[in-house]
């Protein structure tokens, strides 16, 4: 697999994450995620899907396809891995979506202990509802969801208690965007302070998968 590793020791729990639509696998984001997740113990492993990577070599920047498109993709990221110990899978936004199409089979098949979703997509800007996450209204595979209260794309407000299955874990964070930045001027945090608190979650949800 061409991607990245982080936190590469034998006997951790590897956490494989995709990226957003619009942003790649090694954005200050993303790189500042797993640095943050390695240094709680857990291995990162990171990819893109093959539109991304082919923009690195000059290919076309046009929007990426449906979700439901790069689920092979995903599954190859998987096999070609090779994960020896538990894994989480999971992503950026459309990356942590295009995970939680196949978490469930997976699941179900004892590959994976668990989902990740960073700023999950429940709805399009400007729309509303959560018709793109039917699918977690049934799921058992243990998923944890990190989301800005005023997202854009899913503010906690448009969230309904208990419109997604028990198995789904949201870990809100105060006024932050679909990056989790928050405002600072509202919260006296910074993004750093948000990406902080969420890793060290993140570590203590996935330490109880087992």
């Amino acid at each position: 697999m061409d991607g990245l590793l982080n936190g590469d020791e034998a006997g951790r729990t590897t956490v494989l994450l995709a990226h957003g639509a619009g942003a790649a696998m090694d954005t200050p984001w993303m790189q500042s995620v797993a640095e943050g997740l390695a240094a709680h113990g857990l291995r990162v492993a990171r990819f893109e899907f093959s539109y991304m990577a082919a923009r690195r070599s000059g290919g076309s920047k046009r929007p990426p396809g449906k979700a439901e498109t790069y689920m092979p993709e995903y599954l190859a990221a998987i096999e070609a891995l090779a994960c020896e110990g538990p894994l989480i899978i999971g992503g950026k936004s459309m990356g942590g979506r295009v995970a939680s199409l196949i978490a469930q089979d997976l699941h179900d098949a004892g590959r994976i202990s668990g989902l990740l979703c960073l700023g999950f997509p429940f709805h399009a800007p400007g729309k509303t509802g959560m018709e793109r996450a039917a699918h977690l209204r049934a799921i058992t595979c243990p998923t944890l969801i990190c989301q800005g209260t005023r997202d854009a794309f899913g503010a906690q407000e448009e969230i309904p208690a208990g419109a997604l299955s028990p198995a789904v874990r949201l870990n809100w964070l105060e006024d932050g965007d679909h990056d989790l930045k928050p405002r600072k001027r509202v919260t006296g945090k910074s993004l750093e302070d948000h990406l902080s608190s969420m890793v060290a979650e993140v570590a203590l949800w996935a330490g109880t998968l087992g």
